[in-house]
């Protein structure tokens, strides 16, 4: 119980920054969609190079981050070596991707479909080097146990990124000042990127006493035994990206209309209310990566596991819940004609719980150190979501994206279950999570007849009517208000 403390100790601080630096993030969708018109379709072009963007930090990464709480927690390797080993690895990487992208640039900003626009890709390449050399420093933080200088670097970026966003989209344009001819062509989506890659790079400097971990040098044959250990993981990674990305890479190369752009643009604006499952996900993996290298050990650590898989579902179904039953205020995040594609929503939620659920999972191939179990699973899965893709997204649009995410992470999810009951059994309280589950669905359908049929704020009262069930029942099972800090007091006098 003790290690579940802590564990959710650690979640809620990553967690707060996270749902706060997500919230403050939402500022740019309707700053986007509002400024940008969907049928222009320049937020498809943001969707579409981001995509790209999550799939090259995969790529870039290569596994480096799991390996590193790996093997910074065996006994026999130095953590300090550990740690500077794969500095160093992931630095010279990088360095050389970016060469590569700026020698190669007219051909590769031809074939990504922005013959006009090679900044756009040289711009995400620099931003994504960057990126995925502060993964490690901050991988090194979640190691030492250090949430707050974590959170607080992850929210500076999101501040400064938003502020100077403001002021070129806004601010600038309102008091009719046009510094250096910036504005000669009118607003460009490319100031997107331009303002990414500076906030990433600023960020660097705040990383000056995690930097100091070169001064350990460079180990080749540790290297070599860390890469054995990653390489799956990167199989594994770069699935597990496509599963999330591929659709909005694929889109523009398979969707017959004229305006693909527009529609990519009008499901990359929907998807971000979605997200949320997405962030708590990315939250609990935070604090649970180093958890369970951390405890492994212990007598009880399948229990933990097991407990912690439950109370992840619980609370992801309980955030589906909360954001259906609010769409009729979240809608106003995204601009007006970028709305009729909220039916998404729903249905890329789902996708996310399920990621999350098959990510938990996963931890049994990690542990016993078989991680090509993982790239098996999520190659699979990818694949799946593939085929759904190139089959449906000429006829189907964008909705297709959406569904190929829940067949992808299902499939995904259902291997790793199966094949890790056998190769490391973990006794999951199924019936609890079906209740859960049953229970989540009811109150679904109820919330769509709400919000179809009601207006909005009756069916909010409904909704919020049904969200408390849930809670009631939650408490009821898993969560007795005596147990509660602080008020616990009082209801166990009662």
């Amino acid at each position: 119980m003790a290690n579940l403390k802590s564990l959710a100790k650690d979640t809620a601080i990553y967690g707060l920054s996270s749902i706060i630096g997500r919230f403050l993030n939402y500022l740019l969708v309707p700053l986007y969609t509002y400024v940008i018109n969907a049928s222009s379709g320049g937020y498809g072009v943001v969707t579409n190079l981001y995509a790209y963007t999550a799939l090259l930090l995969v790529i870039l990464t290569y596994g480096m981050e799991t390996t590193f709480f790996r093997f910074a927690n065996k006994s026999e390797e130095n953590p300090d070596k550990v740690y500077s080993t794969i500095l160093t690895a992931v630095l010279t990487t990088s360095v050389l991707f970016v060469t590569l992208v700026l020698l190669f640039i007219k051909p590769l900003s031809g074939a990504m479909g922005y013959p006009d626009h090679p900044s756009y890709i040289w711009t995400m390449a620099m931003t994504v080097a960057i990126d995925a050399f502060q993964c490690i420093p901050f991988s090194y933080l979640r190691y030492k146990k250090r949430p707050l200088k974590f959170a607080a670097l992850k929210l500076g970026f999101i501040f400064l990124n938003i502020l100077l966003n403001l002021t070129y989209f806004v601010f600038l344009p309102k008091l009719g000042l046009n510094p250096c001819g910036i504005y000669d062509n009118g607003i460009q989506v490319g100031w997107v990127f331009y303002i990414n890659l500076f906030c990433t790079a600023f960020m660097t400097l705040f990383f000056i006493r995690e930097l100091k971990g070169f001064k350990h040098g460079f180990d080749w044959s540790l290297m070599k035994r860390m890469l054995s250990y990653s390489w799956p993981i990167l199989v594994l990674g770069i699935a597990g990206v496509l599963n999330q990305t591929a659709s909005q890479i694929i889109f523009p190369y398979v969707y017959k209309g004229g305006d693909g752009a527009a529609q990519l643009g009008i499901y990359g604006a929907c998807i971000k209310i979605a997200m949320i499952m997405a962030m708590i996900t990315q939250a609990f993996r935070y604090a649970y990566e180093p958890f369970v290298f951390g405890s492994s050990t212990e007598k009880d650590s399948k229990e933990t596991y097991a407990k912690a898989m439950k109370y992840f579902i619980i609370f992801t179904l309980l955030a589906f819940l909360c954001v259906i039953g609010y769409m009729g205020v979240l809608k106003y995040i995204i601009g007006a004609d970028y709305r009729v594609g909220l039916k998404v929503v729903p249905i890329v939620m789902a996708a996310e719980i399920m990621m999350g659920i098959y990510f938990n999972l996963s931890f049994w191939y990690k542990l016993i150190d078989q991680t090509l179990w993982g790239a098996l699973f999520s190659g699979i899965g990818c694949l799946v979501l593939f085929a759904i893709n190139f089959i449906f997204i000429p006829k189907v649009g964008y909705m297709a994206c959406a569904w190929a995410g829940v067949g992808g992470y299902g499939t995904s999810m259902l291997l790793s279950y199966f094949v890790g009951q056998k190769k490391y059994k973990i006794d999951y309280p199924l019936k609890d999570i079906a209740v859960y589950t049953l229970a989540a669905a009811v109150l679904f359908a109820g919330m769509v007849y709400a919000n179809k049929y009601l207006g909005t704020w009756a069916a909010i009262g409904v909704n919020t009517v049904l969200i408390l069930l849930f809670c009631a029942l939650i408490v009821k099972r898993d969560l007795p208000l005596s147990s509660l800090p602080v008020v616990g007091k009082y209801f166990r006098k009662a």
